[in-house]
């Protein structure tokens, strides 16, 4: 609108000066808005061409207002009358908008004073307050934009105040809403710092009012801006207190007047004081509506009055059920605002105890649980973080007496949750959950039965997490990465926080396991059925544990503290592992021993060291002693002492590590130093530096018993002396026994790397140790032990006997307890490990190292011969298998160890001659003697004399063996077998032109040949009575008569030899003899056959007519009288006995025993040879009969590996020796000339090539009829060069054949069982 007329300073132009702009006339526009005559519409249009001017053209109004300061006051002065005086809402828009522009322009305090001062100036005079809704939406709108704004009017304005508060009175809610939104921007403004400039009477009586309204609101604006700004007020503690004391007359707004004394009567309704806070009971009525921003907003309102006071106000809400509302909200919400407000309300009104006494907790954990498992879904993980924070409340402190799960469905359910949130992708909500899994594994919260597994699955998943932690950074960055590590949002720091909790959740389940244990009904699941075995179990649980513990925790807790030990980690670490200990006491020996051999105590040693001196970190420190103590009582437990009073002596180091362990703090560089301590003097037995020195030792001990070495060998050998030394100068030579006991064991396992003791130390050493009442309360099971007391002939003269003796008593013991549990396991079905399969056998490792010690020492094999003849049996028995091995196996320990044993066994069978042999009271090492004697015969070297000669020492022997084995009664099987074999030995296993002295000696020993005699007949006997009475006398052992048959066969031979005489004959019965082979071999053992047919062959050497043996022969073999001329000529055997013989050695061709196929070709070939000088004609029709061809056929068609056996061999060469028939070219002697030339003669052993070469050469001198072709000859020719070749060059280095072969108790000289050549 334009006037010319118009005053100049009352116009200008607006716009761009290029433009012209446009002219406003603020005059006219003062006069068309005061004007009742201008229509609404053309007001509201100059209205919005001012804003848009004022938008478009900033700071052009202002400079045409600056010029006179009253033109401006006057149009802001009309602009808020027309707030009055319109009705139009349009318009009454565009005039708040243009009134707040305009003032926003102007931006001056004067302006805005002006403004306040008008607005108060209509709220004292207006009698209508329904006219001034728009003011204050204006008012409203003003603060908001004009923040500062805010403080003149809480500082500068009172009464404006006081008339806001008044207008709440007012019963129309619309305006209600505007006077709100009056007080929401000026408590808002600034994060509320405004609202702490309100005067604070003024502050009090918005807060009753505000209740009041609140209380009867009902259109949705309203009740919003109530909350609104409740939620303002709440965060301010005075305003709290008023809040939740005041209450106010919520009565009728019918009921206020509006008279001049209204403010009267408001202030007297204001100060009533009913006995009920209403607030409580205003904000259930808001959980109850079906707004879920209303839900939030009121559970936010009562986190924040709970956060000034929980103990103050929890009791309220509490009492009006609150809780119970909010956890029906949990139920069937998503939202995220909403479950973060209840959670974080419900978490605040869970410290009260009064939330669980009401039994809120167990109301609303079912719907926790199901809001938890929509929470773990949204991204917001905060959420699910504050949600798993309020589980761990509630579990934390549900009293004892009332149980949240009585079922195990509820706690499945939590669980699941609990095991849900470990398993988010969010760090921080896996360890809240880490944390709820504490709380949840409680014993009050157990359901029954118990559910194992679930708590099983609930560990598993924890465990699986600790994949992803990350490591603090390594030492060179640390200080570097020191701000990210405290930072808590740092990945370090949050895989840190996260394995903390995960400790106190596994230890929270140890606890638990603990605990189930000592309670009956808990620990069997009794209400599990019988029938059915379920992993459901407390031992399934607790070696779930172990197994998490032993392949996941441990590294990973070693890794993540490996850098930067943390102390809190490393308590609960150490805590953990000693639960291990009493969870499962049947597998502690395996884990104790591999905690300790991977270095655990000096693990654990180094953090006391290292975080606990200075009395530093307590908790710790008692962590740590415990772990060590459990660890170092489950070792010695497993201790191989022999020790009767083993009570004591687990008391008395269990006692030392209790007073001792706390104090020691030292690193173990420092241990050196505390063992030379010089204590003083000891006021207790338990506690001072001694009683410390003792429990390094222990401890040093224990260690290193399982590999894990704390010290240098030197420094702990040299400690221990010194140690040692300082005891006993102090006027006490008596150790702890358990003391003593670790200090031997480590100056054995330390020795290698240190100088020899002698003098003063060494005679320390012995002091100390003689000391001890009972060496074996000292003995520890270990070589080096042995190797200690041997290496000094101070100790072994008086502690090498106990020691060795101790050494076999512990290795019997130690396979007899391995048999039995194999035994057990064999029963139970159960199949053994591989690992156990391979697994070597204890008996034999300790018996090679005693062979190791005899060889560095060979001073101990005297004490073992001593065991042999003076001990009782089972330990003599032991050392005698040791010198058993030790002869068998000789290694060069000296020169001839065996001539050096000879004189001492000597003496032994001397007196043993000499003792009355029927006292059964005296220990009879007879037997192990001559076992040893046998052992030691079988044992010479091919280069002694005992080969070459006959007399010294070995002569007395075989004098002092005869004549004992002479006067032993016939029921003495145990030295009679041992005695025969000794004697068969010396006379097989010594050349045959050494022993006439002796073959006479033992020829005249009528005792001797008696006891033969008894041993034969009883074998007759016997085996004649078997088939024809039911009660025949018991045979002798089999090993006694293959003695008895080999020592006749070899005084047989070797008195042919020597054409010795003989004073006694032995009787034998031929009839009795055939008998056996032809019925009885099936139930003869291969070895007492071979030794039979040696004894048989012996006497077909000599013709059956040996002086030795007087052979008798019945009409079984030899027909009816008179004898024939080939019955005569073949007496005792006769022609049907020779056909009999004959048909039972063909019978024993086929067995599959080489040395028995080797006894029984020798036999027919003695056979064969007897028959050939007594009777050619008998011999040619035993060797072509068609048996014969029968069972050469079986033998070549069984393959190559038989038919070039030496026996096979020999038999088809005594064959065409005696032009048997059987034998032919081809296929037979074509096909064992193919297999040698395929095999080679290089690969043939030595029998073999001597079977070889003699039938090659029969061969060849025309013994096969009819020969064979010119080209084959030719083939066996070259094969017979060959072996010539091959067997000169092996005669070069051929050493004298004396293998024996020990089968039991009896050694067999293979020399007798070789296959003969021609």
């Amino acid at each position: 609108m334009k006037r010319s007329t118009s005053d100049t300073t009352r116009s200008g132009a607006l716009g761009p000066a290029e433009g012209g702009g446009r002219l406003l006339c603020v005059a006219c526009v003062i006069e068309m808005i005061e004007s009742d005559d201008i229509a609404s519409v053309r007001k509201s249009f100059v209205l919005s061409g001012i804003s848009g001017l004022l938008r478009c053209s900033p700071g052009a109004l202002r400079e045409l207002l600056q010029q006179d300061h009253r033109v401006g006051l006057h149009l802001t002065a009309s602009l808020l009358g027309m707030l009055h005086s319109m009705e139009d809402p349009a318009t009454l828009g565009k005039v708040d908008q243009v009134l707040v522009q305009l003032l926003m322009e102007l931006h001056n305090e004067p302006s805005y004073r002006f403004v306040l001062d008008e607005i108060h100036k209509q709220l004292s005079d207006q009698l209508s307050m329904k006219s001034l809704l728009p003011v204050f939406n204006f008012l409203g709108n003003l603060v908001e934009a004009v923040p500062n704004l805010a403080f003149t009017l809480a500082t500068q304005y009172a009464s404006l105040l006081d008339h806001l508060c008044s207008a709440l009175l007012y019963p129309d809610e619309a305006l209600k809403a505007s006077v709100l939104y009056v007080w929401l921007r000026l408590c808002g403004t600034a994060g509320g710092s405004a609202a702490q400039s309100v005067p604070a009477a003024i502050r009090d009586r918005v807060c009753i009012l505000l209740l009041q309204t609140l209380a009867n609101a009902s259109s949705p604006q309203l009740i919003n801006r109530c909350v609104g700004l409740l939620s303002l007020l709440v965060q301010m503690g005075e305003a709290v207190s008023v809040l939740m004391k005041s209450s106010p007359v919520l009565g009728s707004e019918n009921q206020i007047t509006h008279s001049n004394n209204s403010q009267t009567l408001s202030q007297t309704q204001e100060q009533q004081s009913p006995e009920h806070c209403p607030l409580p009971l205003i904000l259930k009525k808001l959980l109850l509506s079906g707004d879920e921003t209303l839900h939030a907003a009121s559970a936010k309102c009562i986190a924040s009055v709970l956060v000034h006071s929980p103990a103050q106000f929890s009791a309220p809400f509490i009492k009006a059920d609150i809780p119970e509302f909010l956890f029906d909200r949990l139920a069937g919400s998503s939202d995220e605002v909403l479950l973060w407000s209840v959670y974080s309300c419900l978490v605040l009104l869970s410290e009260d105890p009064l939330f669980f006494s009401q039994c809120h907790s167990v109301y609303g954990i079912e719907s926790l649980v199901r809001s938890l498992k929509e929470a773990l879904r949204l991204t917001n993980m905060e959420v699910p973080k504050q949600g798993l924070l309020l589980l761990t409340e509630i579990l934390e402190r549900q009293p004892p007496n009332v149980r949240l799960f009585p079922s195990g469905g509820g706690f499945v359910a939590v669980s699941e949750a609990v095991l849900a949130g470990v398993s988010s992708s969010c760090m921080l909500v896996a360890t809240q959950a880490a944390n709820a899994g504490s709380a949840l594994l409680r014993l009050n919260h157990q359901s029954i039965p118990v559910q194992y597994r679930q708590i099983e699955g609930l560990i598993e998943a924890v465990t699986n997490r600790f994949s992803e932690l990350t490591p603090p950074p390594p030492a060179r960055h640390r200080s570097s990465a020191s701000l990210r590590r405290s930072d808590p949002s740092s990945q370090a720091s949050r895989s840190e926080g996260f394995l903390l909790q995960a400790l106190v959740c596994f230890q929270a389940a140890c606890r638990l396991a603990e605990e189930c244990a000592s309670e009956p009904v808990l620990k069997e699941n009794t209400f599990t059925a019988p029938s059915k075995h379920s992993p459901d179990t407390l031992e399934s649980l607790c070696r779930c544990l172990l197994r998490c513990c032993d392949s996941v925790w441990i590294p990973t807790i070693i890794r993540m503290c490996e850098r930067a030990p943390n102390p809190q980690i490393l308590q609960h670490f150490y805590s953990v592992l000693s639960a291990q200990f009493t969870l499962l006491p049947s597998l502690m020996p395996v884990f104790a021993k591999k905690l300790a051999s991977s270095g655990f105590y000096r693990l654990a040693l180094e953090h006391k060291a290292h975080l606990c001196a200075g009395n530093r970190n307590p908790n710790l420190n008692a962590s740590c002693c415990g772990f060590l103590q459990k660890l170092s009582m489950s070792l010695l437990t497993q201790s191989d002492s022999s020790s009767g009073s083993y009570q004591h002596d687990f008391d008395e180091v269990e006692n030392l590590l209790l007073y001792n362990l706390p104090s020691l703090c030292y690193r173990l560089s420092d241990w050196p130093s505390l063992l030379r301590e010089a204590p003083g003097l000891q006021l207790c037995e338990y506690k001072g530096p001694r009683a410390t020195q003792f429990c390094l030792l222990i401890m040093l001990h224990l260690a290193l018993q399982q590999g894990d070495r704390l010290l240098p060998d030197y420094t702990v050998f040299s400690s221990v002396v010194w140690l040692l030394h300082s005891v006993q100068d102090q006027g006490c030579c008596a150790l702890p026994l358990s003391v003593l006991r670790s200090a031997l064991y480590l100056l054995a396992v330390t020795q290698d790397k240190c100088p020899s003791l002698d003098g003063a130390p060494l005679n320390c050493i012995s002091k100390a140790l003689s000391s001890c009442q009972s060496f074996s309360s000292l003995y520890i099971h270990h070589p080096a032990l042995l190797h200690f007391i041997c290496r000094y002939p101070e100790l072994a003269e008086r502690f090498g006997p106990l020691v060795l003796e101790l050494w076999l008593t512990k290795q019997a013991e130690r396979s007899d307890s391995q048999q039995t549990m194999m035994a057990g396991v064999q029963e139970k079905g159960e199949k053994r490990d591989s690992q156990t399969d391979e697994r070597q056998d204890p008996e034999t490792t300790d018996t090679v190292e005693l062979l190791t010690l005899v060889e560095k020492y060979p001073a101990v094999i005297l004490t073992l011969l001593d065991m042999v003849c003076t001990r009782e049996a089972p330990l003599a028995e032991r050392a005698l298998r040791v010198l058993d091995l030790l002869l068998r196996g000789q290694r060069q320990y000296e020169a001839d160890l065996c001539a050096n044993l000879r004189p001492t066994l000597l003496q032994a069978l001397q007196r043993l001659s000499m003792e009355n042999m029927g006292h059964s009271d005296q220990v009879n090492s007879l037997p192990l003697v001559l076992k040893l004697l046998c052992v030691l015969q079988t044992s010479d070297p091919p280069s002694s004399s005992s080969y070459s000669k006959m007399d010294g020492v070995h002569f007395k022997l075989l004098y002092h063996v005869s004549n004992i084995a002479g006067r032993l009664k016939p029921t003495n099987t145990q030295s009679l077998l041992p005695a025969f074999n000794y004697l068969y030995c010396c006379l097989s296993l010594s050349p045959a032109h050494c022993t006439d002295r002796a073959v006479t000696m033992l020829l005249s020993n009528s005792g001797l040949m008696d006891q033969l005699q008894t041993v034969l007949s009883s074998s007759s006997l016997s085996s004649s009575s078997s088939s024809s009475s039911s009660s025949a006398p018991s045979l002798p052992p089999s090993g006694l008569l293959c003695c008895c048959h080999l020592l006749l066969s070899s005084l047989i031979t070797l008195q042919h030899f020597h054409s010795t005489q003989v004073h006694t004959s032995v009787r034998w019965s031929l009839d009795s003899a055939v008998h056996r082979l032809l019925v009885q071999k099936r139930n003869t053992d291969n070895l007492l056959l071979v030794s039979f047919l040696r004894f048989l062959q012996a006497q077909l050497d000599v013709d059956l007519a040996s002086a030795v043996v007087c052979v008798s022969s019945g009409s079984g073999l030899l027909g009816l009288r008179p004898l024939g001329v080939e019955d005569g000529a073949l007496y005792p055997l006769g022609t049907r006995g020779a056909q009999l013989l004959s048909a039972a050695l063909s019978g024993l061709l086929l067995q599959k025993n080489e040395l028995l196929l080797r006894a029984t070709v020798n036999c027919l070939s003695s056979l064969l040879g007897f028959l050939q000088r007594k009777s050619p004609t008998t011999a040619k029709n035993v060797v072509c009969q068609p048996w014969s061809r029968f069972l050469l056929s079986c033998m070549i068609s069984s393959g190559e590996s038989c038919f070039l056996q030496p026996a096979i061999l020999r038999l088809i060469s005594t064959l065409l020796q005696h032009s048997s028939t059987a034998v032919l070219w081809e296929p037979d002697l074509l096909q064992v000339m193919e297999a040698v030339e395929r095999r080679g003669v290089k690969e043939l052993s030595e029998d073999a090539a001597q079977a070889l070469r003699q039938l090659l050469s029969q061969i060849l001198s025309s013994f096969l009829q009819p020969p064979p072709p010119e080209e084959h000859r030719q083939r066996v020719m070259s094969v017979a060069e060959s072996l010539s070749l091959q067997m000169q060059a092996e005669s070069c280095n051929q050493s004298l054949h004396s293998d024996v072969l020990r089968v039991g108790d009896v050694s067999i000289c293979l020399s007798d069982f070789t296959v003969r050549a021609g």
